[in-house]
């Protein structure tokens, strides 16, 4: 079990062998060796280990789908943002995975120019914050935690005005 768990952990490259210490009497082997020439340079494997994410902007994005799409996992990427990232770097829609040290590169560049995660919700939070401070409709409306857009209040806007509350009526009399 010691092992095992010692496989996984990150070991440097010019690491060849593994020993497992002082009980070398034991029926397992003492060392196992390691392989590291063939890995591939966009899934880097250790004895089955696959990195699962790639970090773009500060968030992983999946692997398995393509970068359109994986692009949409960051705060403030959506479909059009990811689709315009791809057209500026002239790269075609492939599966992250697929993707060389190169263009991860140019990506995560190409991300870091548009105000995404942390910046973004400060940005709005701020906004917000300053339209409370000066009490105008939109400032008051969030304050009460209605919709501040127009929408309807009488059926719906349930997310924002929370769960129904029974309110007693009068019983009927015969």
């Amino acid at each position: 079990m010691a092992a095992l768990s010692a496989m996984m952990l990150p070991l440097a490259s010019s690491l060849s062998t593994f020993t497992r210490g002082e009980n070398s009497s034991s029926s397992l082997p003492t060392s196992l060796p390691l392989s590291l020439s063939n890995h591939s340079s966009t899934s880097p494997k250790l004895r089955g280990i696959r990195i699962q994410c790639v970090r773009v902007g500060g968030v992983e994005i999946p692997n398995n789908k393509r970068v359109e799409f994986s692009l949409q996992h960051i705060h403030g990427v959506g479909r059009s943002r990811s689709r315009q990232i791809l057209c500026d770097l002239g790269m075609e829609n492939k599966i992250t995975k697929d993707l060389s040290e190169d263009e991860l590169i140019q990506l995560r560049d190409e991300v870091s120019k548009y105000m995404i995660e942390g910046d973004l919700k400060r940005f709005n939070r701020l906004a917000i914050e300053r339209l409370k401070e000066i009490r105008c409709y939109r400032g008051i409306r969030h304050q009460m935690g209605l919709p501040c857009r127009g929408q309807r209040t009488k059926n719906n806007c349930r997310t924002l005005k929370g769960k129904k509350v029974a309110v007693a009526g009068k019983k009927k009399t015969k």
